[in-house]
């Protein structure tokens, strides 16, 4: 099966937010679609994120949101892929799959130094798409955060 993966515009905002609320939700965060189209659309007028998506039929079955940042240690750019979802009834169709594929492209001709991710150590599923794809679970760093 072929898959149409675009980049999307703000005209879109609104097509991705359902499936940004059901992101969210996953992540045990309250159900807010107004709120996800506004962020949605605020990461693209200000050029914040990339968003790539898959439509057919006029209804969009999956995204990916990828936020840029930059190496020091590479002198180069870098992408977090910060948001893949595949609505449940969409998947197993190579959608998820061809978002990767396509952030990948993007990140080659963007010259990035590499794509980064982090997702729920119960999500297995998706654990297992990322190694297929050859990410590599970090062994080398530890990561911390600060919540303000």
């Amino acid at each position: 099966m072929t898959v149409n993966v675009s980049r999307a515009s703000t005209k879109d905002a609104e097509g991705i937010a359902g499936l940004f609320n059901q992101y969210r939700l996953f992540y045990k965060q309250p159900s807010n679609i107004e709120a996800a189209k506004q962020y949605i659309t605020t990461r693209i007028e200000r050029n914040e994120s990339v968003i790539f998506m898959v439509r057919e039929k006029g209804v969009v079955h999956g995204f990916v949101q990828l936020y840029p940042s930059f190496s020091s240690i590479s002198l180069r750019r870098t992408w977090i892929l910060n948001d893949l979802y595949v609505e449940e009834s969409a998947r197993r169709r190579g959608i998820g799959q061809s978002l990767l594929d396509k952030v990948r492209q993007f990140a080659l001709e963007t010259e990035a130094a590499s794509i980064s991710l982090q997702t729920a150590p119960t999500n297995q599923t998706a654990q297992a798409l990322y190694e297929r794809n050859g990410y590599i679970v970090d062994q080398t760093y530890l990561n911390y955060s600060l919540s303000l």
